[in-house]
């Protein structure tokens, strides 16, 4: 995560639109899990995890979906196969689209998609569609 720090801030100085995804493996706030007291010992949870993950929004990036979504809750993009955590909505977001000033401006949809995981033999995580103008 120093190493990401360093090149998102070398992007922002080349005032290049940069649009960053994928597994992060970070649960940013509490309302990105669906019951924090289970994640307390997990690395994904972990303030000095968090503290990292933040500090990449410090610089300067929007968390696409967090962006237009705010407060809202039971939103994930990764369940586990066992205890049919995806049927009853356990899981987490950990899978996140950080975007530059520039395409910050130009966003104007981030929805994740349930559909994938629900299918027969699904990967863990699912898909998060980020629309720019």
């Amino acid at each position: 995560m120093d190493r990401l720090n360093v090149e998102m801030s070398a992007w922002l100085s080349k005032e290049m639109p940069v649009l960053i995804g994928g597994d992060f493996n970070v649960i940013p706030e509490d309302i990105d899990c669906h019951k924090p007291s289970s994640w307390i010992h997990d690395a994904l949870f972990q303030p000095e995890t968090r503290a990292r993950y933040r500090a990449l929004l410090d610089l300067g990036y929007t968390d696409a979906f967090r962006s237009l979504h705010p407060g809202e809750g039971g939103q994930f993009t990764y369940w586990d196969y066992f205890r049919k955590a995806f049927e009853h909505n356990r899981g987490v977001r950990i899978d996140h689209f950080l975007l530059s000033p520039p395409l910050a401006e130009r966003l104007t949809g981030c929805e994740i998609d349930r559909a994938p995981r629900a299918q027969e033999k699904p990967s863990d995580h699912t898909p998060i569609i980020v629309e720019l103008q």
